[in-house]
C-alpha cells in the first residue's frame, strides 16, 4: 500500500508539472485530470490505511484535508 500510495502522490507533482509544460489547452487538460485522478486515488489509499490501523484518525483527517485541497486546485486549473 505505502508502495501505491508514493507513486499515486508522485503522479500528482509530474502529472501536473506535464501539463503546465503544455501549450495546447487540451493536452494540458489531459495532464490535470490525470493528477486529478491521482490526488482522489491517494484519498482512498489514506482510507484503506486507516482502516488497517496503519495512520491514526487524526493523521488520516489531516492527509484528507491536503488532498481535498489539492483536488480543489486541480479543479480550478482545469476550469480556467
Amino acid at each position: 500500500m505505502r508502495d501505491q500510495l508514493e507513486r499515486a502522490a508522485s503522479s500528482i507533482a509530474l502529472n501536473l508539472a506535464e501539463g503546465c509544460g503544455r501549450r495546447a489547452r487540451r493536452d494540458r487538460l489531459h495532464f490535470f485530470a490525470i493528477a486529478q485522478g491521482s490526488a482522489a486515488e491517494c484519498a482512498a489509499a489514506v482510507d484503506i490505511l486507516r482502516v488497517l490501523g496503519h495512520v491514526t484518525f487524526a493523521d488520516a483527517i489531516r492527509a484528507k484535508h491536503k488532498l481535498r485541497r489539492i483536488i480543489q486546485m486541480l479543479v480550478g486549473l482545469r476550469r480556467a
